[in-house]
């Protein structure tokens, strides 16, 4: 006999196995249970019968009888970074507690990729879209606002919809303070041996070499443009920014604020084509997390910026029916050498 394959549970089977009402089944798989006072014991007794019986909402009835879709979405610059990934993690977590699907995609910070890619969201009937690190923010407000779907801009801000954003001058300061304090008083940092690498004309990037040239004339009482080389989001460029100092210099500074985990990545690729002395006697400041790099034979002291923080922020900011057109600045921590710190694929449930 040819094995039929396991029914899956619908709204009302989960409503006798729990012995709760189907509306209230219904409030606690869409994520609306708290405001109905629901009790958390039952909310959780539902979600595990959920679970147990493979129960899948049917996205599409629903969005013919709720004109909601139960999608939402996360518009990316990059998957392959771990602030990005880590925003990805998170927002997902955020969005299946709330009994709706995640959907994540990126545009390689291609103005037109972004374009085309929420169009396509849109088409879906998505409920509502995070907009993460978008190269024009604006463009895609015009698009959202055309279709009523509700978005929060985050990591970069835009002008014409609510954005939510790491703290890039505070963290900065912190950051070029740490550098600068990690060397000993026998043999301190010089102004003209720390220097800034990476990143490019935008928000971030623009918030945190003010915050670097700040602090570094604060403690060191100058500061000059050359100190800066801009590089944009490339490992490739930043590894040529890199050879070209090394060539003209005959070593590297000694402090160097790195403005992103994908210039960071240039370093690296250049340290692997040169002796240990090149770089022997460095501190790092990288603003972005990654525990590995903590744990490099020379001190890098990092940000991490809350990425938790941000999400949860973007969604407060969405149930607000008109939410005010502003900036909300999320404060990043300091990470010092040899930290791995706990962040959201700790969450990751194990097979056993």
């Amino acid at each position: 006999m040819e094995h039929q394959p396991k029914k899956k549970a619908t709204i009302y089977d989960l409503s006798v196995l729990s012995g709760s009402s189907p509306s209230t089944v219904s409030a606690v798989l869409n994520g609306t249970w708290r405001k109905r006072r629901i009790k958390e014991s039952t909310a959780k007794l539902i979600r595990d019968l959920a679970e147990e019986h493979q129960y899948t909402a049917n996205l599409q009835a629903r969005g013919l009888r709720s004109s909601r879709s139960g999608l939402v979405g996360l518009l990316l610059p990059v998957h392959d970074n771990r602030y990005f990934s880590s925003m990805a993690q998170t927002f997902e977590a955020h969005v299946r507690s709330r009994g709706q699907c995640p959907i994540v995609v990126s545009a390689c910070r291609d103005p037109e990729q972004e374009r085309q890619t929420v169009e396509t969201l849109i088409s879906y009937s998505v409920d509502e879209l995070i907009v993460a690190g978008a190269t024009d923010p604006d463009g895609i407000h015009a698009l959202c606002v055309a279709s009523g779907l509700k978005h929060v801009n985050i990591d970069l801000p835009g002008t014409l919809a609510p954005s939510v954003i790491s703290d890039n001058y505070q963290g900065a300061r912190m950051l070029t303070e740490a550098v600068i304090r990690h060397f000993s008083a026998n043999l301190p940092l010089k102004p003209d041996e720390l220097y800034l690498f990476g990143g490019r004309d935008d928000h971030a990037s623009r918030e945190r070499i003010r915050g670097f040239r700040a602090t570094k004339r604060e403690l060191t009482g100058d500061d000059s443009d050359r100190c800066i080389e801009p590089t944009g989001y490339s490992p490739n460029m930043a590894q040529i920014a890199f050879e070209r100092f090394y060539e003209r210099e005959g070593k590297l500074p000694r402090g160097l604020f790195i403005n992103s985990s994908i210039n960071f990545e240039g370093l690296l690729r250049f340290m692997a084509q040169h002796p240990n002395e090149a770089f022997a006697d460095i501190v790092v400041g990288c603003y972005d997390y990654d525990p590995f790099g903590s744990f490099l034979p020379f001190p890098v002291i990092m940000i991490r910026q809350d990425v938790d923080g941000m999400i949860t922020k973007a969604f407060e900011i969405m149930s607000q029916s008109r939410p005010a057109v502003q900036t909300y600045l999320i404060q990043p921590q300091l990470v010092p050498p040899r930290t791995a710190l706990k962040g959201p694929l700790d969450a990751i449930k194990d097979i056993e």
